[in-house]
């Protein structure tokens, strides 16, 4: 269906019981994709563009233990975050297919705006780090064949800026990706493939490699804390149940699957990525990984094409919760191709893509902003709000025990919140008297 009503109502059938769930409006399609379909939509998001960075972001920080542990650990942890949210799709008789509508519902108005504006700034942010990743990309693809520095990072960024709205105007919705996800998955292979390749080629031919962790013991301090805060960022989307509610009926058990094959199958290209990354270089990894590895230029510059492509489809999918946000407030329905649903999307979808690229292009150091951002807003989405409305919902049902574990994590990533953002604030304060503003980075 492409559209519902607030009051319209859709069976269900759990352990032989049958009832009737409500289903909230909206503007886009909901109830319509395969599990199999959704898994491709979460692995996409896992195996994005950010991957090339992660040997750099993450293992250069943390080194062989605690990087390796700590990817372990933190997809561990997603996992059951992720669960929980999961099987709170249909809490208290209503789908609730937008992570504020399940906090609101729990907790009531205000924790319903609370939550909006948390995942709307999260969502923005790693959209503009889509944005910069595709520019960096095609970046990378001028320099293999000039020198001139005539185009400078600030227009990569907004050719990509136009490519994401391009594209943001042509799919009207999440589940209308299908053949794009397939298209995404091939692109992403090609550019973990090469990078592993010629990262494994350069790391053969090296004699040495320095794993040392870099730094005076404060700022380890702070790098390790910020990298920390980055682990969980690999894992997680921050949208949820915006991709739940595409999935079909039963909701819960299909979208089980869809996180079981996330976390198991969908993790380990880039799993192989980030640890063959740092293998081959150690701590001078690049923070974009097409950066450290040599070989033909053709190759390099397929691998840094197929990031580019894949940026732009997979910003469509985090950009999803603010492009129904819009639609359905302005009661967009029917005939995609309708002129109307068609200006109304070059203009919503436009402009807001416009704001994240000059954004983008103002700010190219965003990664600093967006590891705050994550402190303050995916860090208590994912973990704290995912554990304490769990224990809120199921408070009656749960052993002492059990309320016990559900408070101990509320209160640890609330500490990990606090220490990411202050980490990240420093990197900030550091890095804002390096660069500036429209910087070719």
């Amino acid at each position: 269906m492409s559209s519902t009503g607030a009051k319209n109502r859709t069976s269900n059938v759990n352990d032989g019981e049958h009832f009737d769930i409500e289903v909230p409006d909206t503007a886009h399609q909901i109830s319509s994709d395969s599990w199999f379909q959704v898994a491709f939509v979460l692995t996409t998001g896992i195996n994005n563009a950010y991957v090339l960075g992660y040997s750099g972001t993450v293992m250069v920080p943390l080194g062989w233990v605690g990087g390796v542990v700590g990817l372990i650990l933190a997809n561990a942890i997603s996992l059951y975050a992720n669960a929980l949210v999961a099987k709170l799709h249909e809490f208290g008789g209503k789908r609730h297919i937008r992570y504020r509508d399940l906090a609101g519902f729990i907790y009531g108005r205000k924790a319903y705006r609370l939550t909006w504006g948390l995942q709307y700034v999260n969502l923005f942010m790693i959209n503009c780090g889509f944005i910069i990743l595709a520019g960096s990309a095609l970046k990378a693809v001028y320099v293999l064949f000039r020198d001139d520095h005539a185009m400078k990072l600030p227009h990569f960024i907004a050719i990509a800026g136009l490519f994401c709205a391009v594209f943001a105007i042509g799919v009207p919705h999440l589940s209308a990706l299908g053949i794009w996800l397939v298209v995404s998955t091939i692109f992403s292979l090609i550019f973990i493939i090469v990078a592993i390749v010629l990262a494994v080629k350069d790391g053969v031919k090296t004699q040495s490699r320095d794993y040392e962790i870099q730094g005076t013991p404060s700022s380890k301090l702070f790098t390790i804390t910020a990298a920390a805060a980055n682990l969980i960022f690999v894992f997680n989307t921050g949208m949820l149940p915006e991709i739940q509610a595409t999935v079909r009926q039963p909701v819960v058990k299909n979208m089980m699957k869809a996180l079981y094959f996330q976390f198991t199958i969908g993790v380990l290209p880039m799993l192989a990525v980030t640890f063959i990354g740092y293998w081959a270089y150690g701590s001078s990894t690049s923070t974009y990984l097409l950066n450290s590895v040599s070989g033909p230029l053709w190759v390099k510059a397929v691998a840094n094409i197929s990031a580019f492509l894949q940026s732009v489809i997979c910003l469509h999918i985090f950009a999803s919760p603010t492009y129904e946000y819009m639609d359905t407030k302005f009661g967009v329905s029917g005939n995609t191709l309708a002129l109307k649903n068609l200006t109304f999307r070059i203009m919503a979808r436009g402009g807001y893509l416009a704001i994240s690229t000059l954004l983008s292009a103002l700010l190219p150091f965003l990664g600093d902003f967006m590891s705050f951002t994550g402190a303050v807003s995916t860090i208590p989405l994912t973990f704290i709000l995912a554990n304490h409305m769990y224990y809120k919902a199921k408070n009656d049902k749960l052993n002492p025990m059990q309320k016990l574990w559900h408070w101990v994590n509320v209160v640890f990533f609330s500490l990990m919140s606090v220490a990411a953002a202050v980490a990240a604030l420093r990197l900030i304060s550091v890095d804002s008297k390096n660069f500036h503003v429209f910087a070719d980075l």
